[in-house]
């Protein structure tokens, strides 16, 4: 296992390319259990409508949104469990590199049709329950959550990690201290 508390408090800071291969890994691994746990929750809500008293009462329009939700959530579920099934298949094959930008790909794609489904299911609800005018109000207002959480702000941190590097760059390879020895390697 790799001790957390490095030189300098920077994590990178003396890490190989397979030790952090190794921790993007898990990092991602921590992320899509979250991200699973919410399309699974959601998948099986929507399995269930139709089978409910008042879907009767949902309108064409509903009816629309709802396949759309659903076929949303499924290709959610594919691409944020697809890491896992490639993992699988590619165990001990040496593919770490792939594996990480693969995931991560897929885990990307998953959020995006995720935030959809979730657009989706709640356009369904207040189509039943509040009408047009709501439905397209809170519609929109919903998906500009999703947008400004899950892109802007991410992408402006981004920008602003990107600002800090140029003024306070990495050290090169051969300037990182040894790990070897280190006190707190297992």
């Amino acid at each position: 296992m790799v001790d957390s508390a490095r030189p300098g408090g920077d994590p990178r800071l003396a890490e190989d390319s397979l030790e952090e291969l190794d921790r993007n890994w898990l990092e991602l691994l921590q992320e899509l259990r979250v991200a699973e746990a919410g399309v699974q929750i959601l998948f099986a809500f929507l399995l269930s409508l139709p089978f409910t008293q008042r879907w009767t009462q949902v309108s064409h329009f509903g009816h629309v949104i709802y396949v759309v939700a659903l076929l949303l959530s499924a290709v959610a579920s594919a691409l944020l469990i697809g890491p896992v099934a490639y993992h699988r298949l590619t165990f001990r094959r040496h593919a770490r590199a792939r594996l990480v930008r693969t995931a991560n790909a897929m885990a990307l794609g998953g959020l995006a049709a995720l935030a959809l489904a979730i657009c989706s299911a709640v356009l369904l609800v207040i189509d039943v329950v509040a009408g047009p005018l709501a439905t397209v109000l809170i519609g929109v207002g919903i998906g500009a959550v999703f947008v400004v959480l899950w892109l802007v702000v991410p992408l402006a941190g981004r920008h602003e990690q990107f600002e800090f590097e140029e003024h306070h760059p990495r050290p090169e390879p051969s300037d990182r201290p040894s790990r070897a020895g280190s006190p707190g390697r297992r």
